[in-house]
């Protein structure tokens, strides 16, 4: 089976990075609609526009949305189904590093931010899609009535070393984990599959930087393949656990971190 997707997909943090280039991979492989949604509307723009030219006949939608608001959420989930009728993907991509702090020394309000993003967040888009897929019909067992894949992290299932004093969003990316395992076993036989991706460092601007700093040089001499994940070999993931090609996947927690959790 080739690694097809129809329909239309929402995806979260749809500006730039992860969420961008999930949004080619999937319009590259027969994706009819999407939304992007972020807080940063001139890069929502430049994206739409990018997709807009490469994909002629991909529709494409774009809303500003603070994924922590559950008005905003709600909103811009029921935007998606008026205007293309149904939501066959969500990636759940949206989320922020936080300011690396050891526990003994941060903030509540630093703390609740990142939670608030990368953990609320996750569950409230979860919360809306899941409960738009409920009311649409099946597209048969390899489909089902939508797919729903989260962003977690490499410390999502391990815990950073001790430079990388990172606990708000370590606890946050544990969580999405927990989450998505609790929700793919109550909604699997209603026919929603749920799965989360667990990538390691991705080549960002702020990884760039701190490359060029070389800060980042004893993160990469732990990773067994010596170098950060281009933002492709992430989105082709994504890729996969949203088409029927991983149709039998179910709570899993995919990781692709070149081997650094090993």
């Amino acid at each position: 089976m080739a690694c097809n997707v129809k329909g239309t997909a929402f995806i979260t943090g749809g500006g730039s990075g992860i969420g961008k280039s999930t949004a080619i991979a999937l319009a590259q492989n027969g994706l009819s609609a999407v939304t992007l949604v972020d807080m940063n509307v001139p890069l929502l723009e430049k994206t739409r526009d990018e997709l807009r030219a490469q994909f002629p006949s991909l529709a494409v939608e774009i809303l500003e949305v603070n994924v922590a608001n559950e008005e905003s959420v709600e909103s811009a989930v029921q935007k998606t189904v008026q205007r293309f009728g149904r939501v066959d993907i969500g990636i759940n991509c949206a989320g922020i590093s936080g300011i690396p702090t050891p526990t003994a020394e941060m903030s509540l309000v630093e703390w609740q931010k990142v939670i608030d993003v990368n953990q609320t967040g996750v569950w409230l888009c979860q919360r809306a899609l899941i409960r738009q897929m409920l009311k649409q019909d099946s597209r048969g067992f390899r489909e089902g009535r939508g797919v729903i894949v989260n962003v977690s992290s490499m410390f999502g299932v391990s815990g950073p070393p001790g430079p990388f004093s990172i606990p708000h969003y370590t606890a946050a990316k544990h969580a999405v984990v927990g989450l998505t395992k609790m929700d793919a076993k109550a909604y699997s036989r209603q026919g929603i599959r749920i799965n989360a991706i667990c990538p390691g460092f991705v080549d960002t601007p702020i990884i760039k930087e701190q490359i060029e700093s070389g800060s980042m040089n004893p993160a990469f001499e732990m990773t067994p393949v010596g170098r950060p994940a281009q933002v492709e070999e992430i989105s082709d993931a994504l890729l996969f656990l949203s088409s029927p090609m991983s149709s039998y996947m179910c709570g899993a927690a995919l990781v692709v971190d070149g081997g650094y959790t090993v």
